[in-house]
């Protein structure tokens, strides 16, 4: 039987209409949209673009919620669902949730910070060649002298020292770093106002020590003709970069692409991105996605 022309035209509109409905039915498979978080910082901001540059390569649809404030603001609003990811550093982070914890190495922070997450929320594997954490540093001549290399060498002369304490700017912020250095009870502290303030101080001996708040590779320069002491036994608790999420709003193939992030980011890596965003006035969202391609992910 052959059919009206009216009646063909209509199955063929019902033949695109229902082949219309599938597409859109297949996209929307692809699961809800992953908010990452960024607080105030530089470094929030670029691990933000970095882990959304990620999942979306990873088949995730992504947004970026910037500017959420301080540790308490975005973890508040992780809690309630406004967002769903935010980069994080693991010793700061167990520091905040568990004040006592009194764990320090590489190897036993992952654990105790598991333990110390509120319900529903769960970490990825840590960046462990990000090494985040503040620096003791002198000046060359006091460590030379006093063959002084590295933080457990100065701990037992802690409580005769005066230590100035710098800033490094732009990073996510750490708790109280005097009371993480280990074994170390300075004679009297002095805040300076940025790196440059405490190298001065240093090579004209008003202090004896100084503590950065973070690698000084986020400010090239802070260290000239200084030593920056070793710190293999982590009297300073390790803070290594890692992601920080709602319980099952990732699938494997997401949660393995975050993983090969923290393969290879490093400290170098996450330096650099801060001061193209802080000096040169990148965009975050590129400088992401250029170092996502760089490492193939």
């Amino acid at each position: 039987m052959v059919l009206p022309a009216s009646l063909r035209m209509l199955a063929r509109v019902l033949v695109v209409a229902t082949a219309t409905l599938a597409v859109s039915c297949g996209n929307s498979a692809d699961g809800a949209r992953i908010t990452v978080g960024a607080g105030d910082s530089v470094e929030s901001s670029v691990l933000a673009e970095i882990y959304a540059g990620a999942l979306a390569r990873a088949g995730a649809r992504t947004s970026v919620a910037p500017h959420l404030g301080s540790r308490a603001d975005y973890l508040a609003a992780l809690d309630d669902g406004r967002i769903d990811l935010i980069g994080e550093h693991n010793g700061a982070l167990l520091a905040y949730l568990d004040p006592e914890n009194a764990e320090r190495t590489p190897d036993k922070v992952p654990t105790a910070l598991s333990t110390s997450l509120p319900e529903g929320l769960v970490v990825s594997d840590a960046a462990d060649g990000t090494d985040l954490r503040p620096r003791v540093v002198l000046s060359a001549e006091t460590a030379t002298h006093d063959n002084l290399r590295t933080v457990g060498d100065l701990a037992p002369r802690c409580d005769a020292l005066t230590v100035g304490v710098a800033p490094i700017p732009n990073l996510i912020a750490l708790p109280q770093t005097l009371e993480q250095v280990a074994g170390c009870h300075f004679a009297a502290t002095v805040s300076f106002p940025d790196a440059a303030a405490l190298r001065n101080a240093l090579l004209d001996g008003q202090v004896q020590a100084g503590l950065l708040t973070g690698p000084p590779a986020v400010v090239p320069g802070s260290t000239d003709g200084l030593t920056i002491l070793s710190d293999a036994d982590y009297a300073i608790r390790t803070e290594n970069v890692l992601p920080l999420f709602r319980k099952g709003i990732l699938d494997d193939r997401q949660l393995e692409k975050l993983n090969y992030v923290a393969g290879e980011l490093t400290t170098d890596d996450l330096a650099k991105l801060i001061r193209d965003v802080r000096d040169n006035g990148a965009n975050p969202a590129e400088v992401a996605r250029k170092w996502l391609d760089d490492h193939s992910l």
